[in-house]
């Protein structure tokens, strides 16, 4: 793993020093480092000769730039009503039985972490949800069954 100032220098030297460079950095920090630390958004702020607090703002502005550590693999589960009306609440409670983990929460091996999320664009084939960037649709237990033990079997 690059160390995070090194990191930020590079992906500033690919991406531009300014303002409107910063979402692009910062989405390329949690895709290698799996969250922004604190330590890291300084650096950014630095970089960019921005404030730190521009940086915390907008990094907790958007749902998919995490600012605490996450699993491996982010489930993300959409909850519109589209999704709830699908049956949503079956699928969330079937992931946290498999998993061993509650909404919010990130299980001990650091493999899972368990989000709820604003619409992901999939309403026309709810309930939905995303593992990182992959969309899976039209969920029933059995199906997010199968998809979990997919993911559990990766090492």
């Amino acid at each position: 793993m690059i160390k995070e100032n090194e990191l930020v220098k590079e992906l500033a030297n690919k991406h531009g020093r300014r303002r409107d460079s910063l979402l692009p950095i910062l989405q390329d920090i949690v895709v290698e480092n799996n969250y922004l630390s604190d330590d890291v958004m300084v650096d950014v702020a630095r970089e960019l000769d921005i404030s730190a607090a521009d940086v915390y703002g907008t990094a907790t502005f958007y749902t998919f730039l995490e600012t605490t550590p996450r699993g491996k693999y982010v489930i993300r589960i959409c909850k519109t009503i589209s999704c709830s009306m699908k049956g949503k609440n079956q699928i969330l409670q079937t992931i946290e039985e498999m998993l061993k983990i509650k909404l919010g929460e990130t299980s001990a091996d650091r493999k899972f972490s368990l989000l709820e999320t604003n619409c992901i664009g999939w309403c026309h084939k709810a309930p939905a949800m995303l593992i990182n960037d992959t969309p899976y649709t039209e969920l029933t237990t059995t199906k997010v069954t199968e998809i979990l033990q997919m993911y559990i079997k990766k090492k």
